[in-house]
């Protein structure tokens, strides 16, 4: 079974590339029958919060990415606890004692000498005599997780193709703070064994991770997940936004943007696909496959996602839309009305100017009065604007907007708006009259 997971850090609220990869993980698991599991990373226990883990499975409700399963890191340390005795057994961590100011000393060195700023290993130098004296001088360890030389990194990547790195260029990444934290690498790998995630699907900025966490994997003696690395979002200028990174559920709520309009932009950009408005969330699925994600960086353009939102609302059906709709509107108002709306707030304003109470615009008196002669005696029906034009063109010799717009005003109060030929018989004969009598 597919398993993928979304593994956000519950410091503050998810924003457009968090919500890329949650959605597209949720797109692979439900394209095959799998399960999507939401983690908490919450690790950082000084600056994770219960409000923004809460924060992050709102947002995911809102979008309608509801998971399989949810874990908190927080819960599971003892899991990494036994992961890095199994590993210190067999000799692939090891402990080590530079301070930050050290360790940038040792790369402003390396690098003035043309060399990669990778940590050196000295630690592995030190003696059973040497890890007891820095015990009994009350200075604690990291942690550091031994790469190996001697096995090249390579995988077949689900968006980037072969990656091949030289694990000789790469830095012994640190697992375990001094002060006993854990940092990202080994419990996402541990996790990852744990929950069975057969699939990983994040943002490019992860590669060099992935290359590492291959060998945690293997040191482990697990099966690494399949991996592919999207391109990251870049804001619309094409290069990368600091309002991008703020761009996320709750700006979009707040300014009344259609959840499935997110998800069907985010779910296409940087693929081969077009970006266009779906009426579910599910209509995502079929077309959806990693082979359609190219390289090059994609644009999210916060106007595009507003024009989307429009094009969504246009396309729902009554019957998903009925519980956000005022009171009383019917679903011949609603199929009337949404081609037009740019937000659902909109609804409302469209409900009142079909069922009053109104106050019309007259911008041509004679007119109105032309018009109401020619309906007077007019059968009702569903036809009746067409049968009503067609009679009123001979009284005033007018037609096209000299003729239409008057009236649109008086029935509707605006110069633009759904077609007469719905609204009309929706508004009603009473209505439509008193409209052009006063």
């Amino acid at each position: 079974m597919i398993v993928t997971r979304f593994a956000p850090s519950p410091t503050g609220r998810i924003h457009a590339g968090n919500v890329r990869t949650a959605l597209v993980n949720w797109l692979l698991a439900r394209k095959f029958g799998g399960r999507f599991v939401l983690r908490m990373d919450d690790t950082d226990l000084a600056r994770s919060t219960d409000t923004a883990a809460q924060g992050i499975r709102d947002d995911l409700a809102w979008l309608g990415l509801a998971a399989d399963h949810e874990v908190r890191q927080s819960d599971r340390f003892a899991l990494y606890e036994a992961a890095l005795e199994r590993l210190a057994a067999t000799g692939h961590v090891y402990r080590a004692y530079e301070s930050a100011e050290e360790l940038e000393l040792k790369r402003r060195v390396q690098q003035s000498r043309g060399l990669p700023p990778i940590y050196d290993r000295a630690a592995l130098a030190l003696t059973d005599a040497d890890h007891a004296a820095m015990a009994a001088a009350g200075t604690a360890p990291h942690w550091r997780f031994r790469l190996s030389e001697h096995s090249p990194i390579h995988w077949r990547d689900g968006v980037r193709g072969d990656c091949n790195f030289d694990p000789a260029l790469l830095s012994d990444p640190v697992i375990r703070r001094a002060d006993g934290s854990w940092l990202y690498m080994l419990p996402s790998v541990v996790d990852d064994i744990d929950l069975g995630i057969t699939d990983i699907v994040r943002g490019e900025d992860h590669v060099s991770n992935s290359a590492v966490q291959l060998q945690m994997f293997a040191a482990l003696g697990a099966s690494p997940p399949r991996l592919a690395h999207m391109a990251l979002l870049t804001g619309a200028d094409a290069a990368l936004s600091k309002r991008l990174g703020s761009e996320g559920v709750d700006g979009w709520r707040d300014q009344g943007t259609e959840p499935l309009a997110v998800a069907a932009l985010l779910a296409r950009l940087g693929t081969s696909l077009p970006v266009e408005p779906v009426a579910a969330l599910t209509d995502l699925i079929a077309g959806f496959d990693l082979s359609t994600f190219g390289r090059a960086p994609a644009r999210f353009d916060p106007a595009e996602l507003t024009a989307l939102s429009a094009r969504t609302l246009h396309i729902l059906p009554f019957a998903d839309v009925a519980a956000r709709l005022p009171p009383g509107m019917t679903e011949a108002q609603w199929l009337a009305v949404r081609g037009n709306l740019q937000h659902m707030s909109d609804a409302a304003d469209w409900h009142r100017i079909i069922t009053g109470p109104f106050s019309p615009v007259v911008d041509d008196p004679e007119l109105l009065v032309q018009a109401v002669a020619a309906l007077a005696p007019l059968p009702w029906g569903d036809d009746i604007w067409l049968r009503w034009i067609a009679a009123l063109k001979p009284l005033t010799d007018r037609k096209g907007k000299a003729l239409f717009l008057p009236l649109r005003l008086a029935l509707t109060g605006r110069d633009h708006g759904p077609e007469m030929a719905a609204l009309v018989p929706l508004i009603g004969r009473e209505a439509v009259l008193a409209r052009l009598g006063a």
